[in-house]
């Protein structure tokens, strides 16, 4: 039987010498303080069976979702990008906008902020970004949720009172999985699924493990936390490369994926690691 296509439904890349990655610093992120690009991704995404990719922002500088859309044009892998733009700007329609008619504007799937590293943990519940998160539902576009465990409340209000914007919830809300612990964590997932406008990436829980002894039946309790809340009609791979290197390689947590929805059926598998993004983002492309 050949094997069904995957998509890798989170990744970045960055080059330091175009811009600085402010938040790779210290000992610990230490290996990925690098450049990581297109050309070193693709020989082991085509290697692990990898179709088609959705290409994420990194850091909060307008600049860059339209260096990722020009790569995305000229790359037979990068079926989306996940861009940033500022939520809180009166103009944030234009700005999808314009946007969409640069060179690969029709490759941006999704828009993403670090509400991860706002203090206020209602951020997303405030006036100005709910304004900015209906624009980004206008324009046809989903939102990419980076957010940490108590945040996870914020986020269950607003996709409630958008209905009409999918959020995605990026490394499944980033669980304490290094402390062996669910709560309060499992209940504000649990809450954010109740809600149909919800998906969930099954991404990142290798670098939320124990960096020194984790093994994957740590990251179990999480992923099967995630897998029955969401189902994996609205739960899809990503593998959170170049980040995932701090733990293990691509094809490895592309097997991790995989062992850890092992209990599931070949058609439920197929949404995971494709289906499932395939559809929440539109994508389009060869292969797919």
């Amino acid at each position: 039987m050949t094997p069904r296509p995957v998509i890798d439904a989170h990744h970045h890349v960055w080059d330091l010498a175009v811009r600085d990655q402010d938040w790779i610093t210290g000992e610990e992120l230490a290996p990925i303080r690098r450049n990581f690009t297109l050309a070193d991704l693709e020989p082991e995404a085509r290697a692990a069976g990898v179709a088609a990719t959705v290409l994420v922002q990194t850091v909060t500088v307008a600049d860059e979702t339209p260096e990722f859309l020009a790569l995305a044009e000229d790359s037979a892998l990068v079926a989306g990008v996940v861009g940033w733009t500022d939520l809180t700007a009166p103009g944030v329609a234009d700005t999808l906008a314009a946007l969409r008619a640069l060179p690969g504007g029709g490759r941006l799937v999704g828009i993403r902020h670090q509400v991860q590293g706002e203090a206020d943990p209602e951020w997303l519940l405030r006036p100005d970004v709910l304004r900015g998160l209906r624009a980004v539902a206008a324009a046809g576009l989903v939102y990419d949720l980076i957010v940490r465990p108590h945040q996870l409340p914020a986020a269950v209000r607003a996709a409630a009172v958008l209905p009409e914007l999918t959020f995605v919830l990026d490394h499944a809300g980033k669980p304490p999985v290094a402390l062996r612990s669910t709560h309060p964590w499992a209940d504000g997932l649990r809450a954010l699924a109740e809600l149909p406008n919800t998906v969930c990436k099954l991404s990142g829980l290798v670098t939320e493990a124990d960096p020194l002894s984790w093994t994957v039946e740590d990251l179990r309790p999480y992923a099967d936390t995630a897998i029955d809340a969401f189902g994996p009609g609205r739960l899809m791979f990503g593998s959170d490369w170049p980040v995932c290197r701090l733990a293990t390689g691509y094809a490895e947590v592309l097997d991790i994926a995989r062992e850890l929805t092992g209990r599931l059926g070949e058609d439920e598998r197929g949404s995971v690691f494709a289906g499932t993004a395939q559809r929440v983002y539109g994508l389009r492309g060869p292969g797919l």
